[in-house]
């Protein structure tokens, strides 16, 4: 076992864990955040996106005690997070999740692309997206969405 120490939602967390124990089930399992889904476990599809220091990262693929230290923020923690309201709205307006099982991973790139690339264009949100897979959507909506939420926020700073 070792100990790894970091924040989870805004919250410290000691625990111990098996040191091949990945972050997604660390989550999942020991500290009951079951929001974070697991695809491929193999980090191809995108479906344990979350958050650790500010970077969209695939939880299945990296292991918890790598974590040590760091702030780590899963689909749960976004509740009150206003770009995030405004996904969330543009999401479901634009027809953008069907079954639903990409949708973290999928919301959690979404805010990423939103806040880092504010001129991103349909291009480079479908570039962006890549590292995500649904099944479900074609995409169309979910591109859809955010490029909503990004023409939102550039007529709110034009205003």
């Amino acid at each position: 076992m070792k100990q790894v120490n970091l924040r989870v939602n805004g919250k410290a967390v000691s625990a111990q864990v098996e040191p091949r124990t990945h972050l997604a089930d660390f989550l999942r399992e020991q500290r009951l955040l079951t929001g974070t889904n697991i695809g491929c476990e193999q980090g191809v599809c995108g479906a344990c996106t979350l958050m650790v220091d500010g970077v969209p990262t695939r939880s299945c693929i990296v292991y918890a005690a790598a974590c040590e230290g760091a702030e780590v923020r899963s689909i749960e923690d976004f509740d009150h997070d206003p770009v995030m309201t405004q996904l969330r709205a543009a999401f479901s307006a634009e027809h953008a999740l069907q079954c639903g099982y990409c949708t973290p991973g999928m919301l959690a790139t979404a805010r990423d692309i939103v806040t880092r690339l504010p001129d991103a264009d349909e291009e480079r949100i479908r570039q962006e997206l890549s590292g995500n897979l649904c099944r479900c959507t074609g995409y169309v909506g979910l591109v859809k969405a955010i490029s909503r939420v990004l023409d939102e926020r550039r007529n709110l700073a034009a205003a």
